[in-house]
């Protein structure tokens, strides 16, 4: 006869708890409750309950114990707390501030905005814009893939792109590890540069005039969306309002009736990568179940 346990609002708790008792040999289901939108976890056996209890006291203790994450992990899934601190810009900040890679990539952003505010853009753009990928199978200058991501030429481009970052980046890093991060931004970044360098005619200097963290924020969200729906009890997740916004953003984009130029490539290419990536990664972590 089954019996409920506890109940939480994250879900990302309630499957955390869930892994680590069915590693323990108690058998659990969680299930989605109509009060409040809790998680409840429900036992299969009425004889587990007296030692289920004790293993829920002690993870209400320290829920971020080592070991909780380890049971995830042998199960075939990785499932992390959500952080806290509500959605404010100053939240946000502070999530990407504590998280190393989400914090370093704001760093150079906005030091390579300082610089080119005081007369050093010519110089930076000359090393990091991109290039047509004809001339760079000649001269072999593969950074420039990256380049293109830490360059803003407005206060209003910057802020926009590393308030997303900071939200989304920090959130992937905390929840999956700085390792999935790097990846989500090195693959998106290489990505968006490559698909936009096909849609953008080259200056008399070679460089092809686009940049920005906008295809990796694309891919960012897709990534979040996708795992999200793919994943739930991975911990990942953003608003629906946040999706619409930036899907409507991009049709806007190729509608051609904003007051900025949109590298709409980018942004394209940027949000079927962190799509693409988040199904492969679901997939995978199915077969390792499996």
């Amino acid at each position: 006869m089954s019996s409920p346990l506890i109940a939480f609002r994250q879900e990302g708790a309630a499957h955390l708890l869930a892994n680590y008792l069915q590693s323990q040999g108690i058998k659990v289901k969680v299930e989605r409750t109509d009060v409040g939108d809790e998680f409840a976890l429900i036992l299969e056996n009425n004889d587990d309950v007296l030692r289920a209890r004790d293993i829920t006291e002690d993870f209400l203790q320290n829920p971020r114990d080592p070991k909780y994450q380890q049971a995830a992990w042998q199960r075939g899934e990785r499932v992390r707390l959500t952080p806290q601190g509500g959605n404010s810009i100053a939240s946000m900040l502070r999530n990407a501030m504590t998280s190393p890679f989400t914090a370093t990539v704001l760093v150079i952003c906005v030091v390579i905005y300082a610089l080119s505010l005081v007369g050093l853009f010519s110089p930076i753009a000359s090393e990091l814009m991109m290039q047509p990928m004809s001339l760079l199978m000649q001269n072999h200058e593969w950074w420039r893939l990256l380049g293109p991501a830490f360059i803003h030429f407005s206060i209003l481009h910057i802020v926009f792109n590393l308030l997303w970052w900071g939200m989304l980046g920090a959130q992937i890093e905390r929840t999956l590890g700085v390792s999935m991060l790097l990846m989500v931004f090195v693959v998106s970044a290489v990505a968006s540069s490559v698909g936009q360098s096909f849609f953008t005619a080259p200056l008399p200097n070679g460089l092809l005039p686009f940049g920005g963290l906008s295809g990796v924020v694309y891919a960012l969200m897709g990534f979040v969306w996708w795992l999200g729906w793919l994943k739930p009890q991975w911990g990942l997740s953003i608003p629906r309002a946040i999706i619409g916004f930036m899907l409507v953003w991009l049709v806007l984009g190729y509608a051609d009736v904003l007051w900025v130029s949109m590298a709409n490539a980018a942004h394209t290419v940027g949000l079927i990568t962190g799509c693409a990536l988040a199904f492969i990664l679901s997939v995978g972590a199915d077969k390792r179940a499996g």
